[in-house]
């Protein structure tokens, strides 16, 4: 069975979710508790954010045009950070403004079962979303390890729908504890004290989201595999003596920008090395079809260094 595409995950999360939120502010408004009400804030901005997710992939996938050259595939960076942002915001502070209230105000939860048993149908629903994300992104991240492949990831999206099930699940078991903990040792405080925990899961999975998607905002280098690939297609290219320098940049998870500078045999005519040029492009895009944009300019080494010292001093000059 072929890997769920980024596209339908988010729509199993965003779906899931969304039936979940309702299900948890249904029990949490009949019982009372502090912490089945987190769960269900922490629900009903998952079921937000997969809409921003899905609002950021349809915007990322419109075609380039005058104003923007390079076309529109950085929008998903930018839908995945505001998602961070709102998992931290609402998500994390509303957890932790709640728990706190209710430690000024301990009240006892009424009616467990209830929380008990849509904290364990959540858990279920949760736990397929997890798993179908999961399997997406295992497809795609290869040998290294899941925290690696989460750093190296260029497309947010799936990687965003996993760690935010996982804080969920999470979320459930620090639910489901701190209810049963309540109604065992008759101290209210502990359904409180559950609503703040979930909060700094929340607050925590917020920060690792924005600080991924604040390097791909920036701009990040293509996989290093890829560029030791790329290297390897252009210094086997007829011609080429040396490559001055290769530089990728994401302007998307399937959008990846090379510009190189090479050396060029010295006894090569000007068609020759257009005839290079137009190999190392064509090779380039068939063996990586992500790569959608190379630029290719023919330097000597000497060269290539005095234009990067001028760079340098141009920009030592500003103010």
């Amino acid at each position: 069975m072929a890997a769920p595409s980024s596209k339908a995950i988010v729509y199993a999360a965003f779906a899931g979710n969304g039936l979940i939120a309702v299900t948890k502010f249904a029990a949490a408004a009949f019982t009372g508790s502090s912490a089945m009400l987190a769960e269900a804030i922490h629900s009903a901005v998952d079921t937000c954010n997969q809409s921003l997710l899905l609002i950021g992939m349809r915007r990322a996938a419109r075609p380039a045009d005058a104003r923007h050259p390079f076309g529109y595939g950085a929008e998903i960076y930018f839908w995945a950070f505001v998602v961070a942002v709102l998992i931290f915001g609402v998500g994390a502070g509303v957890s932790i403004y709640e728990g706190v209230s209710k430690l000024s105000n301990p009240h006892p939860v009424e009616n467990i079962y209830i929380n008990f048993i849509v904290l364990g149908f959540a858990f279920v629903f949760e736990a397929g979303v997890w798993w179908y994300a999961w399997k997406g992104f295992s497809a795609s991240k290869g040998r290294v390890s899941y925290l690696k492949a989460i750093v190296r990831s260029k497309d947010p999206t799936i990687f965003t729908v996993l760690l935010e099930d996982t804080a969920a699940m999470l979320g459930i078991i620090v639910a489901f504890l701190g209810i049963l903990l309540a109604d065992l040792t008759g101290q209210a405080w502990l359904d409180a004290a559950a609503s703040i925990v979930i909060g700094l899961i929340l607050a925590a999975v917020a920060t690792l989201l924005a600080y991924e998607t604040k390097g791909l905002l920036i701009g990040e280098a293509a996989a290093p595999s890829v560029v030791r690939a790329l290297r390897k297609i252009v210094g086997e290219t007829e011609g080429v003596s040396s490559i001055n320098e290769l530089r990728t940049l994401h302007f998307g998870p399937t959008d990846i920008l090379v510009a190189i500078s090479v050396d060029f045999a010295d006894a090569m005519s000007s068609r020759q090395v257009e005839k290079s040029v137009t190999a190392i492009e064509t090779a380039i895009k068939q063996d990586y079809p992500s790569v959608t944009r190379v630029f290719v300019e023919a330097q000597s080494p000497k060269e290539d260094k005095a234009s990067g010292k001028s760079r340098k001093t141009r920009k030592s000059k500003e103010p």
